[in-house]
């Protein structure tokens, strides 16, 4: 069965740090592009930040340039999000998505979804 489960998420107060984590099970893991969405409340979803397969390529949005990174370990097929200086406007459930391609991912193409990890940003 193809999974993608997140976690890591959860409160934190403005200025805090979280690392999201995502475990992929079920495919080729080291072959597909990953991203992270987020869905903040009341808004679209958006691609937050996005990773090439060998992680030698990488996209983020310009609201988290700086404080967000993407990372990914293909041998334990798990792909992080680290987030610091978070914000209120972070609040969202973030989502890990694979895609087959990394241009793909970009375009928000994605094959596989996990269901989503909550992060609030709150004091």
């Amino acid at each position: 069965q193809e999974k993608l489960v997140e976690s890591g998420g959860g409160l934190v107060q403005p200025g805090g740090s979280l690392k999201l984590s995502c475990v992929a099970s079920g495919f080729n893991f080291d072959i597909y592009a990953m991203g992270w969405f987020r869905r903040p409340p009341g808004k679209a979803s958006e691609l937050v930040a996005a990773i090439n397969s060998n992680a030698d390529n990488s996209y983020y949005t310009d609201a988290v340039k700086g404080r967000f990174t993407i990372t990914r370990d293909n041998d334990l097929n798990t792909l992080y999000l680290e987030m610091n200086d978070l914000r209120p406007e972070d609040t969202a459930v973030y989502y890990c998505a694979a895609a087959a391609s990394f241009l793909a991912c970009t375009r928000n193409e994605m094959d596989r979804w996990g269901q989503g990890t909550q992060v609030t940003v709150s004091s």
